[in-house]
């Protein structure tokens, strides 16, 4: 039985990748990320080029690789990794792809991410036009 609640509670936490409530922080590599790399690679990706620790209970670390339609996520549990990989099937993530750092989003962030909307809305300043 506690297999099948460890079932009930993850599968309830997986679609966390629409909805990130559950977690304290959510953290993105922003630039691109070897999505070949698996929990040892990303847990040095976050400690070296991320100068974070990656042993943080509810703490999500989202990576993406080139093709922006795929992302990895990383989760310390506490007795272990969870490592997440998503794939659109119709679509594609608006990657911040311009810095080597990591940022901490909001949620609302997330929800924008994950809705294939940018976390870093512009707005644009208006040139004036000349009166006649």
């Amino acid at each position: 039985m506690q297999t099948g609640l460890f079932w009930i509670r993850y599968c309830r936490q997986c679609s966390m990748l629409n909805n990130a409530t559950g977690f304290d922080r959510i953290y993105i590599a922003c630039g691109y990320t070897d999505l070949r790399q698996g929990i040892d690679g990303l847990c040095a990706v976050i400690r070296r080029q991320l100068d974070i620790d990656p042993f943080q209970k509810n703490v999500l670390f989202l990576f993406c690789g080139r093709k922006p339609d795929k992302i990895k996520c990383l989760i310390w549990e506490g007795d272990g990794f969870l490592l997440l990989y998503k794939r659109l099937l119709d679509g594609r993530y608006q990657w911040p792809r311009t810095k080597q750092e990591v940022m901490e989003m909001t949620q609302e962030q997330f929800e924008w991410l994950m809705s294939g909307q940018s976390i870093t809305p512009t707005i644009r300043k208006a040139k004036p036009k000349k009166m006649l």
